[in-house]
């Protein structure tokens, strides 16, 4: 044991020097994968160093996603008290299903959901929650927990008639995912028209409601959003509420990307209105730098939660009450402790730590759109309280610049498309990234244009929007 935490102290080190060297790993292509990594698994044991240089050879080539380089995901960057408790997760290997195997971790799970459950402006007496592995399972149990509740016979006679969901037509993928795969059928979910910052309005999401009932539906379920996926808009949840409780559905926030404003005092109003809803997730792998995944559901209705996922199971369930009994509200039985990395960086940086790091993502989005309306070769498509920053550079095709300053190993940005327009999206939501990164970011991107030939012929400057 002791010379594996040696190796892996080693290892680290150099994932480190070559985040630092070497920010953006060369890629390789997957016809070649096989050919240039020893992936194999073989008869007879490898011998140590034979094991270690083929290690290396894999640190060496897989992206770097706390480099100062890396804006292409929804998460990036490292924050050493969080991979801390991640690492201390990994050590216990508890599972979080009953307090008899799990112990105080029940606790730290609870009291983290406890606290966002407040800070979500819910009634924490009639509230609870549960970590699930990722924000597209967040939105699953809030889809099944919002069925449930419309037919609470649904979960022993199965679905025996039309029910709707509507959520907008710039949202997760995962709604219509979700809706096929708990047999209610993709057909059954509406996409509720937006406006031009992508969010989605109201009184068309009104419109489908009584269009459904009219042809003998039953609607059920609202999908909002807290932060799109390619343009970061927050949907109008004082709005979106006012529907749900006139035709008494549930509202689900899907914040999995933004919901972790409710950290912020000066951003926390672009989910003005989360009070009113059934459920809310946040993904704290995203906003608030934890390592992948920290993804938290919470709702309102505690019994619900309870209901929609409960069995009985008497040669798992030995010991104390359901309510540290974590197993009865869980999607899954077996399930790693994703709370305790979370509740190491919450105690170690409080509140105030955690609403730190959510207005710099903020302040960075506000670098980077003030050095594109500052120079004309840039086109900018995003709005002012979005940390996705979305914009075109010499009118050259985002899908193209993106690809080669991937494949040249200079950058990792991708691209989204809204209303058919494409653009390079910049999120700034790397933990290790402060304001001259954004600016180098720039300044670097420019210079692989001016270097490249096939690039370089897109001269034209653009009229910033």
């Amino acid at each position: 044991m002791h010379k594996d935490i040696k190796l892996f102290s080693e290892l680290c080190h150099i994932l480190l020097e070559e985040e630092s060297k070497c920010p953006v790993a060369k890629p390789i292509n997957t016809s070649e994968l096989y050919d240039v990594l020893d992936l194999s698994l073989n008869e007879d044991p490898m011998l140590d160093e034979a094991y270690k240089t083929t290690l290396i050879d894999i640190i060496k080539s897989t992206p770097k996603t706390a480099s100062k380089s890396f804006f292409n995901q929804l998460f990036g960057g490292r924050i050493g008290k969080s991979t801390l408790g991640d690492l201390m997760a990994v050590m216990f290997n508890n599972s979080m299903y009953t307090y008899k195997v799990a112990g105080p971790q029940v606790g730290i799970e609870k009291i983290v959901l406890k606290n966002i459950c407040e800070l979500a402006g819910y009634d924490t007496s009639a509230s609870d929650g549960t970590f699930a592995p990722g924000g597209s399972m967040s939105n699953m149990m809030a889809m099944i927990m919002a069925r449930d509740y419309k037919n609470t016979k649904i979960r022993s006679e199965g679905i025996t008639h039309k029910m709707i969901a509507y959520t907008s037509d710039v949202s997760h993928y995962s709604i219509s995912k979700n809706a096929a795969l708990t047999g209610l059928g993709k057909d059954q979910v509406r996409h509720v028209k937006t406006n031009d910052k992508g969010e989605m309005l109201a009184e068309d999401l009104e419109r489908l409601i009584n269009e459904d009932i009219n042809n003998g539906y039953e609607p059920f379920f609202i999908n909002a959003t807290a932060g799109t996926t390619v343009l970061g808009a927050f949907d109008d949840l004082e709005a979106i509420s006012q529907v749900s409780k006139k035709y008494n559905l549930w509202l689900h926030v899907d914040g999995a990307y933004c919901g972790g404003v409710i950290f912020s005092d000066k951003y926390k109003h672009l989910v003005k209105g989360l009070e009113h809803s059934d459920s809310f997730s946040v993904n704290a792998h995203k906003m608030l730098g934890t390592p992948l995944s920290c993804s938290i559901i919470i709702t309102q209705r505690k019994a619900q939660l309870h209901h929609s996922f409960s069995n009985e199971a008497d040669y798992l369930y030995q010991t104390d009450t359901d309510d540290y009994n974590l197993g009865k509200i869980s999607m899954q039985c077996g399930r790693r402790n994703d709370a305790l990395k979370l509740w190491t960086l919450w105690k170690s940086v409080g509140t105030k730590g955690l609403k730190k790091i959510v207005d710099h993502q903020f302040a960075l989005a506000d670098t980077a759109r003030t050095y594109i309306k500052d120079h004309s070769d840039y086109e900018l498509f995003s709005n002012d309280e979005s940390i996705s920053v979305c914009f075109n550079y010499k009118g050259i095709p985002a899908s193209t610049l993106c690809t080669a300053l991937y494949e040249n190993s200079e950058l990792m940005v991708g691209f989204g498309n809204f209303r058919g327009k494409e653009f390079v999206r910049l999120v700034t939501i790397n933990t290790v990234v402060d304001h001259n990164d954004i600016l180098a970011f720039f300044k670097k991107l420019e210079a692989y244009v001016a270097e490249d030939e096939e690039l370089s012929r897109y001269s034209e400057p653009v009229k910033i929007c």
